[in-house]
């Protein structure tokens, strides 16, 4: 896809977006997106949905790690939480 697309804005102030635009990104009736200014240029950005962000989330692991009174914990017994800890 090109980079560069170009439109007309309409007399009710609307713009429409190009359709390989919309079809890179995914954008159908509803999307919710926000808009951003920077000097002369709008950023336009799709917001994520809750499936999105449940599809994110799905992603983390789930451990539970014993943490003792002055914050230690056995990295064997929670070896995720451990990696994460040092790598990240």
């Amino acid at each position: 896809m090109d980079n560069t697309l170009t439109g007309k804005m309409s007399q009710k102030g609307q713009i429409v977006i190009p359709a390989a635009i919309r079809k890179a990104l995914g954008l159908e009736k509803g999307t919710e997106v926000s808009f951003e200014i920077k000097g002369n240029e709008v950023r336009i950005k799709k917001l994520p949905t809750a499936l999105d962000w449940a599809d994110l989330i799905k992603e983390i692991p789930v451990e539970d790690v014993e943490i003792d009174k002055n914050g230690h914990y056995d990295p064997k017994k929670s070896p995720d939480f451990h990696d994460w800890m040092v790598n990240g």
